[in-house]
């Protein structure tokens, strides 16, 4: 049986990818309590930002488990703020969301995909840590998604020769609830659905291959 893991697997996306992946026969661990009806998936409470905690709850899974082929880690937080309005609380608070979280589970993954020879991680980053007129007004968050780039780029490079592959999905704007009623004059035909994403996702995850690790959709 194959595993996926995925964190925030209650939110928007957590679940498309969830559902996803237990579609195609994973076994999914996660973080995000869902309904009994989820077949194949086991869920837990956990504080992320606990490096101890996170990596407990990684190696319970590979011992249940026995590997983790692919790793979806959609925790993050959001936040605005320019220059003059963005201290060090904000940016410690934004890398705490968006990067500690992922890094906490991402690295006793990517050691144990390491010795299996194969595996994929995927990161979700954004527009705002790839170019600094889209981080304009978004200083802290987008600092602390830039960071995403950069960490999936040392991932790869420590596991050049090997079938261990990391990757950053970059989405347009997610099609969720929440947003539309956020900008109810945007243009939604533009936007991408959950469901768009997780598939975006676990194409990458059966093939991943010589791709860009950069998602840039």
């Amino acid at each position: 049986m194959r595993t996926a893991i995925v964190t925030g697997a209650a939110g928007n996306l957590g679940k498309a990818v969830v559902r996803k992946f237990l579609e195609e026969g994973f076994t999914v661990c996660g973080t995000g309590l869902l309904p009994s009806g989820w077949t194949g998936y086991e869920g837990t409470r956990l504080d992320l930002s606990d490096e101890a905690a996170a990596g407990n709850w990684v190696e319970s899974v590979i011992k249940k488990q026995g590997s983790v082929e692919t790793a979806v880690l959609t925790v993050g937080g959001f936040a605005m703020g320019d220059i003059a309005g963005t201290g060090t609380k904000e940016i410690t608070d934004q890398v705490r969301l968006n990067v500690e979280t992922a890094y906490n589970v991402a690295r006793p993954l990517f050691l144990q995909m390491l010795k299996q020879g194969r595996g994929t991680i995927f990161f979700i980053g954004s527009q705002a840590g790839l170019d600094e007129k889209k981080s304009k007004g978004l200083v802290a968050y987008g600092l602390a998604k830039s960071l995403l780039f950069r960490l999936a780029a040392l991932m790869n490079e420590e596991a050049s020769g090997t079938g261990v592959g990391v990757f950053v999905l970059v989405p347009f704007i997610i099609d969720t609830a929440e947003n539309r009623a956020s900008m109810p004059g945007a243009d939604f035909s533009a936007w991408q659905t959950p469901e768009f994403l997780a598939e975006t996702v676990f194409s990458y995850a059966m093939a991943p291959g010589k791709k860009d690790p950069v998602i840039l959709l």
